[in-house]
């Protein structure tokens, strides 16, 4: 009999997984550093529970188990919903705000052509209890400093809003599933599907341009003053003053040469409700790391 790890699992030995308690170590430091207490949740949760954060991705991505009582649970695909439930069931009545931290192993199916691991480490932090620019300013920094520490000498962060778009498309009306189409095209980045999106019959041109121009925008203050000129147009200028309040904190931190704006990061419409990030590193296709403010 052979004996392989299953799909999408790997086993991590010696040398890379000395590499890996060390980088989780140096990054949980900068955590503890500002602040942020270490938690532990149980590898599986109640399925309604992680359904509720989560929603119907959880159906594509979900381990189901069924316990001997006949409960539904699923292993934690993410590690934001287990912590918002920690702060709901067990900190309620603890004065906030809340600085959490973990350093935890989450799991997701994927369909077998797609190659993609199916357990790996999160690495991250959760404020929670206090929002605005200053709380996203905060998290952003934590982020430089953690991937600084974790030994990368070259990388981005990038911060980018859902207020505008979803303003936007509030304001454009409109039947729903074009509203779902244009969600669909941003969040995956078909910028060719937005300018379909953006061609509909009888939509304003003030509101076309937004919804075409917005998702491409990057850069720095020039990034900035462009969306709130498409805001502004569209009569919805308030959605953009967090962000502008966040960068110009950052810009006073000196942290620009680290961080820029990109209006195209679109990451979950029924989970974000205004700063989004994500972080790159030359040589990587995917985000190093990812998150947001959800209230």
């Amino acid at each position: 009999m052979q004996f392989v790890t299953p799909r999408g699992f790997r086993d991590v030995l010696f040398e890379s997984a000395r590499e890996r308690e060390l980088v989780a170590a140096a990054m949980s430091e900068v955590f503890s550093a500002w602040g942020y207490d270490p938690v532990e949740t149980p590898v599986a949760e109640e399925y309604r529970t992680l359904e509720t954060g989560v929603g119907s991705m959880l159906d594509r991505t979900a381990f189901r188990l069924i316990d001997l009582d006949g409960a539904l649970l699923a292993l934690r695909p993410e590690m934001t919903v287990p912590i918002a439930r920690v702060v709901a069931s067990r900190l309620s009545d603890t004065p906030g705000p809340h600085r959490v931290r973990y350093a935890a192993d989450v799991f997701r199916e994927h369909a077998s052509l797609r190659g993609q691991a199916r357990q790996f480490t999160q690495v991250g932090v959760e404020l929670v209890g206090t929002g605005g620019p200053a709380a996203d300013s905060e998290v952003v920094m934590v982020l430089v400093g953690a991937l600084e520490a974790a030994g990368l000498p070259r990388f981005t962060v990038s911060i980018g809003t859902a207020e505008l778009f979803r303003a936007v498309l509030e304001r454009a009306g409109g039947p729903a599933t074009w509203r779902d189409e244009a969600i669909a095209a941003a969040q995956s980045r078909n910028l060719v599907e937005l300018d379909r999106v953006a061609s509909r019959e009888g939509l304003g041109p003030e509101t076309a341009a937004a919804l075409r121009e917005v998702p491409r925008l990057r850069g720095g203050a020039d990034a900035l003053e462009r969306a709130m000129a498409h805001a502004t147009a569209c009569g919805v200028p308030e959605c953009l003053c967090d962000l502008r309040q966040t960068w110009r904190t950052l810009e006073s931190l000196e942290m620009t040469g680290r961080v820029s704006l990109d209006f195209g990061i679109m990451r979950s419409f029924g989970y974000y409700t205004g700063m989004q990030l994500e972080a790159y590193a030359p040589g990587l296709g995917l985000p190093l790391a990812g998150g947001g403010r959800y209230d």
